[in-house]
């Protein structure tokens, strides 16, 4: 990728805009806690809305979707579709209870819902897995597609690497120049916090989806058009299933067995807990309807988001990961010959090949933007674990508002430096690996968390008992545990779990994901129902505070009879349905304008304007 005058200024006016937004929030920011790490709690609905999902828009989005997109056509994104559901459960279910909490972060929760020594192992041991784990694991494959890009565009040499190598030029390039973006965010996020963050995502937000919309126009203008774009696809991918938006359950041999696609449907959303996509909500999620000013605005927030990132965000990457794969065909050839092949670098040869003057610049700020947000959202969430779920209670306790805002700016900095030396070690795990990596780590724990809200019995025991089960089955279900002999009894070998159980039947991930969410949920079931419950003064403290819905807290309600409920659970349930329904009408429909069917299209934007109807009617009786 050849950058010219203009592309450079266009990258220079972008990292100078993001330090002036740092700068500016940096004095309001260091005066409280509060302010570095939820912004006051004064943020309005489209700022955290699009703050969200600017930062699920990260680097490694676009590599991923194209990986999924060339691997299994467009259905093969029912992995992260099929979260869509429980997003909205989040919406009409839980954001208003998670604004009226009063927490700062998910994990501030426990000290409300639980109490005793239990409850303070609890927060103290998810805040370090989340901020200590979980974050520099995502930060780490952020950093790693971030590597990719640089190296398949403004790096790339098209030479590869010898044998005795260990990296190549362009890769120590593409480091270095990651690192400096690195230092950059550094700043820009110690200093600012919540509101730099903020503001500036939703600016690069704006930034990275404009020039994937205008990326994607020029990749079919390049290809000759649409009709030209279909047939050549079909051709490189082998049928016309690559543009299906449901998988082919009839197929000889289906890529995705209709089981697989009922488990991901029916029980992913719930079972599983996944960073961006918590069952009832979790994680920079609830830090941004923590910041906004009422429970309207955290409602409206997570709404926002949840139909910017299914709706808005992926077409224009799909139809990127289309033209890559008609005219990379080696792409497919690659996967198909050898499944641990990334085709995701897709993306970043079509921004290498395609993009003009001007165009290359802004498509270097897109994923500059995408990747800065993600990061300086990592940083600014993990430091608030570690500030506010660790060291205050613990290290901190008479720490003034000052002295915690410094701490914060300290740990933010730890957060970072954590973060790379995990993305080093992750060097060459694929994007959507590392995905279901997660999703399966977190099995089985998801419907806890959501029933934690709506029913009294649960204890802190549950929540420990559920992350340790989790953790048990997946390590037993995925690695070599268990000794035994081979065919002989001449050499040693391993077996995991799965193996042991099921012979030598092959399980797809998903379906041990599912076993293992099982299993995940009897045990926690069955300590919760051997261990006592919390104590009537923390049950009640947590009723009057959150006023819960459902026949779940009679014990409570009978106890506290003059807290009175919003009483709108079923009505707020069929809210999640209906935003379900625009986002997987609006899906296929946008597909069908591009591609020229607009009868299919007309029908389906019809049944999404049912469902945002019926969805207007559900706000408005919540508030």
């Amino acid at each position: 990728m050849t950058l010219t005058a203009l592309d450079f200024a266009i990258i220079g006016g972008y990292f100078l805009l993001t330090l002036v937004i740092g700068l500016y929030f940096t004095r309001r920011a260091g005066s409280s806690v509060s302010e570095f790490f939820i912004s006051g709690r004064s943020l309005p609905w489209w700022i955290a809305g699009t703050s969200m999902v600017a930062t699920t828009f990260a680097s490694d989005t676009p590599l991923a979707v194209t990986g999924l997109v060339v691997k299994n056509g467009l259905a093969g994104n029912w992995f992260w579709w099929a979260f869509a559901l429980g997003g909205m459960f989040t919406v009409f279910v839980y954001a208003r209870m998670w604004r009226r909490s009063e927490v700062m972060t998910d994990v501030e929760l426990i000290k409300l819902r639980y109490g005793g020594p239990a409850a303070d192992g609890l927060r103290y041991l998810r805040a370090c897995y989340v901020a200590l784990i979980v974050n520099p694991i995502i930060i780490g494959w952020v950093v790693g597609a971030m590597i990719t890009v640089l190296k398949e565009t403004v790096f790339f040499t098209g030479e590869a690497a010898a044998p005795d190598a260990s990296m190549t030029d362009a890769v120590k390039w593409s480091w270095f120049a990651t690192l400096g973006m690195l230092a950059i965010v550094g700043i820009y996020c110690t200093m600012s916090g919540m509101w730099g963050v903020a503001v500036s995502d939703a600016i690069q937000f704006c930034l990275a989806m404009a020039g994937c919309i205008w990326l994607a126009v020029i990749a079919v203008q390049y290809v000759g058009g649409v009709d030209e774009l279909v047939s050549k696809v079909e051709s490189s991918y082998g049928s016309s299933e690559a543009f299906s938006f449901l998988p082919n359950f009839s197929a000889e041999n289906p890529w995705m067995p209709l089981h697989i696609f009922l488990i991901m449907m029916c029980l992913q959303w719930w079972a599983t807990w996944y960073p961006g996509s918590e069952p009832g909500g979790g994680g920079y999620i609830v830090q941004r309807m923590a910041s906004c000013k009422d429970e309207r605005n955290s409602v409206l927030a997570t709404l926002w988001y949840q139909i910017a990132y299914y709706c808005i965000r992926p077409w224009p990457w799909i139809i990127v990961s289309f033209v890559a794969l008609a005219i990379y065909p080696q792409l497919r050839a690659g996967y198909l010959a050898d499944s641990s092949f990334d085709p995701g670098v897709g993306f970043p040869m079509i921004m290498r090949d395609l993009c003009p003057p001007g165009l290359a610049g802004l498509m270097l700020v897109a994923f500059f933007a995408a990747f800065m947000s993600t990061i300086s959202t990592q940083m600014n969430w993990g430091a608030s674990y570690l500030v506010r779920d660790f060291a205050q209670p613990l290290l901190l306790k008479d720490a003034d508002e000052k002295q915690l805002a410094r701490w914060s700016r300290a740990l933010s900095i730890f957060v970072l430096v954590e973060g790379i030396v995990a993305a080093w070690f992750m060097q060459g795990i694929s994007v959507d690996t590392a995905w279901k990596i997660l999703a399966a780590l977190g099995a089985g724990t998801g419907l806890v968390f959501m029933l934690r809200w709506f029913w009294w019995r649960i204890n802190s025991w549950s929540e420990i008992s559920a992350m340790l089960a989790s953790l048990f089955f997946f390590v037993a279900f995925n690695f070599e545990l268990f000794g035994g002999q081979a065919a002989g009894g001449l050499e040693a070998a391993k077996l995991t779990m799965a193996e042991l159980i099921f012979g030598e039947m092959e399980l797809a991930s998903e379906v041990i994901m599912a076993i293992v969410a099982l299993l995940t949920i009897i045990v926690w079931l069955i300590v919760t129902m051997l261990t006592p419950p919390e104590s009537d003064e923390t049950l009640s403290r947590f009723y009057r505070k959150v006023r819960p819905d459902g026949p779940g807290w009679g014990p409570v309600s009978k106890r506290e009879s003059d807290i009175k409920p919003d009483g709108n659970l079923g009505i707020s349930i069929l809210g999640a349905f209906a935003g379900a329904g625009i986002v997987f009408l609006t899906l296929p429909a946008i597909g069908y304008l591009i591609f020229g069917q607009y009868g299919l299209a007309a029908v389906t934007l019809a049944g999404a304007a049912v469902c945002a109807v019926v969805v207007s009617v559900v706000i408005k009786k919540l508030f």
